[in-house]
């Protein structure tokens, strides 16, 4: 399989270029996880490195290649389906509880004749014709 040296940026690998496999479309992974392993014989921690571009040429902007850049708070979440929706976090300031009825007497104060339309339909005083 093709690899390609990559810079990793932040965290332990700060610094170190260390070769990465290539996927099938000649592309490094775009998050790479990093087990390592616990001293005392625990689970092992992993690091989390984001794939970012390295740089661009200054003439056409093309870009140089890849560099992973360290993240701290874990793999980041994507959506990846249409029905998938990001975590929401409950406002603190929002209104927990919803007022506890709707307004019932606007709906029966409503004028029949409204409902029956200008142009000749049946209503409470015409008869069929």
């Amino acid at each position: 399989m093709k690899s390609e040296e990559t810079l990793f940026e932040g965290g332990p690998l700060d610094g170190r270029i260390l070769p990465v496999l290539l996927g099938p479309t000649g592309q490094p992974p775009k998050v790479y996880e990093v087990p390592v392993p616990d001293a005392g014989g625990g689970p092992p921690t992993v690091l989390v490195y984001v794939r970012t571009p390295a740089g661009h040429t200054k003439r056409l902007g093309i870009q140089r290649g890849w560099k992973y850049a360290y993240a701290p708070d874990g793999r980041p979440r994507t959506l990846k389906w249409p029905w998938s929706k990001p975590d929401v976090k409950p406002d603190p300031e929002a209104d927990p509880e919803p007022d506890s009825e709707p307004d019932s007497e606007a709906d029966s104060e409503a004028d029949p004749e409204a409902d029956s339309g200008r142009d000749g339909g049946a209503g409470p005083d015409r008869g069929p014709e």
